[in-house]
């Protein structure tokens, strides 16, 4: 019998996989996009005056911001393999990579989010500002700047929700990754984490009305470019189609429609139109799905793509 082999790649094991990134990655990238999602909201409403209207918004959920950014970082020095040597990074700024990008971003945006965070913290923790005086001094001191904090951070946010899938989209080796689509929907996706988490702190009921109707929007949004994105897989390259079947029949096809789409996205949103129609409707689970959907969607995207190739 004559075998004719085409290409050495035919052979069992010749093009293995190769799995460099593990949890610490995937968990950086929501904690990244959550947070802001929230910094974005506080910044957004607190510019439109809405910050007695909105406490929980541009107050309440701000300090889970910085928490989420520290221990976002923390699990990225986990995985980074030459630890002492993280500020190299910052021993340059190439504007052609995402990750110098990032670097900077999260440099700037992490001693602001905890100015901003101050009036959140003094509601979480009274007795710590009456104990430090120095603590109320640095709040009056941040609230005199709080426009100029509130426009940096807006522009911050969108850039590093922007940033956690960019970050991805720059490995040209990984069909599944390589898509203009994907910083679009994590930054959608990190908007809506964040207006979840929002929903979780409010008690009030315009507010939960109005970022209830924003997540339904973000939510929406999401659906399209998830669609978008596979549309584009499969009227793409060989390699491409090979990407988009790893979720249309393949290993991740399950966990990605049933945790992601379903319990992620579509339940939450049900829940939150019957909610808004006044049907009563449990008020952490909804906010809850969507988290849970977010961390999904990142661990999901960034196993996969590894495992898609040329």
């Amino acid at each position: 019998m004559e075998t004719t082999i085409i290409s050495g790649k035919e052979n069992a094991g010749i093009d293995p996989v190769l799995t460099a990134w593990h949890w610490e990655i995937p968990l950086y990238l929501f904690l990244g996009g959550l947070a802001a999602g929230v910094l974005f909201f506080s910044a957004f409403f607190f510019l439109l005056k809405k910050e007695k209207q909105f406490p929980a918004t541009v107050i309440n959920t701000v300090p889970v911001a910085p928490i989420a950014i520290v221990i976002g970082l923390m699990a990225l020095m986990l995985d980074l393999t030459h630890k002492p040597f993280f500020w190299r990074l910052y021993t340059t700024f190439k504007i052609e990579s995402p990750m110098s990008w990032g670097a900077w971003v999260l440099m700037v945006i992490t001693p602001i989010s905890v100015l901003w965070s101050l009036d959140g913290f003094k509601v979480w923790m009274p007795g710590l500002f009456g104990k430090f005086n120095w603590l109320n001094r640095l709040l009056e001191l941040k609230r005199k700047f709080n426009t100029t904090l509130a426009w940096a951070l807006l522009v911050l946010a969108l850039i590093l929700g922007v940033y956690t899938g960019i970050l991805l989209s720059a490995f040209n080796a990984r069909p599944l990754w390589n898509t203009s689509v994907l910083g679009f929907l994590f930054l959608i996706s990190g908007l809506s984490t964040g207006a979840a988490l929002i929903l979780m702190f409010s008690t009030i009921k315009d507010e939960k009305k109005l970022i209830a109707q924003i997540d339904l929007v973000l939510i929406g949004l999401e659906l399209f470019l998830i669609t978008h994105m596979f549309m584009g897989f499969m009227a793409g390259s060989a390699a491409k189609i090979q990407a988009a079947q790893l979720f249309l029949g393949g290993p991740y096809t399950m966990p990605f429609w049933l945790l992601v789409v379903g319990l992620g996205l579509v339940l939450p949103a049900v829940l939150e139109l019957m909610s808004l129609r006044h049907i009563k409707v449990p008020k952490l689970i909804p906010p809850m799905l969507i988290l849970l959907g977010g961390v999904a969607f990142r661990f999901i995207i960034v196993y996969a793509g590894q495992v898609s190739a040329y």
